[in-house]
């Protein structure tokens, strides 16, 4: 019997991890004391949105490479794996500028399957966890 992944039971695709903030659509009970639980995945897109434009806007990222590297550094995961599983899914070089209104989507499900290991969420809710944020 498979298990489902953590990201998949706490409606955090891209595995945010719990801090000070408190998100829109966050679920006010988690049994996870180390990932953020949302109460459904869109809201779970929706805050992966937002950090994705922070990393563009505030830190000046828009490359899968920049991206992923700052999302899962190498001290942590085999960051290199991850960035040529990303690039591969979205269709882009790892050091090609990411048009964000187009590629948003396709970067959020590229990285959700490498967080829960499978493609675990249909394009309209990653779509509107996109239009929420």
């Amino acid at each position: 019997m498979t298990s489902i992944p953590r990201s998949v039971r706490n409606n955090n695709p891209l595995n945010i991890r719990k801090t000070n903030d408190q998100w829109e659509g966050q679920s006010p009970v988690s049994q996870d004391d180390a990932f953020v639980t949302f109460l459904n995945p869109a809201y779970g897109f929706r805050a992966a949105a937002k950090l994705m434009t922070n990393y563009k806007n505030k830190y000046g990222l828009n490359t899968i490479e920049q991206i992923v590297t700052r999302w899962a550094p190498p001290s942590e995961n085999d960051t290199a794996s991850y960035i040529r599983q990303v690039s591969k899914r979205v269709g882009k070089a790892p050091g090609e500028p990411l048009n964000f209104e187009q590629d948003l989507p396709k970067l959020l499900a590229a990285m959700a399957h490498h967080e829960g290991g499978g493609d675990f969420y249909a394009e309209p809710i990653i779509k509107l966890g996109v239009s929420l944020a």
